[in-house]
């Protein structure tokens, strides 16, 4: 679990705060969080797949891969999906950051 910086290492069993400064309980947290950050990508993901399908491809199967036209309108589509979701994430990210300033 390197992945997750300080989080990851740790030692042996105990109590967990001793040496690494975190407690059991924000390395629970933290991982928690990491947990639900991975299933909104996935989830995010299945929808842009399911989203691009079904509109770029034809109903009726003519061909075992896509065509040209199917191809560019899947890439097309996909582009404009991740340009939203990161303007969403950074007026959400605004938001959050003001909302940590007024209180």
């Amino acid at each position: 679990m390197s992945a997750f910086g300080p989080l990851g290492g740790g030692g042996g069993g105990g109590a967990g705060a001793s040496g690494s400064g975190i407690t059991d309980a924000q390395r629970l947290k933290a991982l928690e969080m990491a947990r639900n950050e991975m299933e909104y990508r996935v989830d995010l993901f299945n929808r842009l797949a399911q989203t691009c399908f079904e509109k770029c491809t034809e109903k009726r199967y003519k061909e075992a891969d896509l065509n040209v036209g199917e191809t560019s309108c899947v890439d097309r589509c996909s582009s404009k999906y991740w340009q939203v979701v990161g303007m969403v994430g950074q007026m959400l990210g605004a938001a959050g950051a003001n909302g940590n300033v007024q209180q």
